[in-house]
């Protein structure tokens, strides 16, 4: 069964909960934990949602606002694809056959 996987991002409202307004206040504070960025780059990442992210400014920014990752990144996953039937039960797909059990073979007497 497929499943997907959705994420948000939440550093604006994370950031705004700290009393951080402006994204130039975080170019310092990354700074100070090795992390070197422009005042665009991290206008960028405050604004949109990354595609890709170093687990170093995670834990950077995890650090600057005393938060986890989980709540910078909440997660959500849903079974995608199950179509419900008629009377509202979810059909129950047949074994893939690579998993299927194979016969005994029995060797004949004699």
């Amino acid at each position: 069964m497929k499943r997907k996987v959705t994420y948000s991002w939440r550093l604006r409202e994370i950031m705004a909960a700290h009393g951080m307004f402006a994204t130039t206040e975080l170019v310092p504070l990354l700074t100070e934990r090795g992390i070197k960025l422009s005042a665009s780059q991290v206008h960028r990442l405050v604004t949109g949602t990354p595609e890709r992210l170093s687990l170093q400014l995670l834990a950077a920014l995890c650090d600057i606002f005393q938060t986890t990752p989980t709540d910078l990144v909440p997660v959500e996953a849903q079974n995608a694809g199950v179509r419900k039937t008629a009377d509202g039960d979810v059909p129950t797909p047949p074994p893939p056959t690579h998993l299927r059990p194979r016969r005994a073979r029995i060797a004949p007497e004699g």
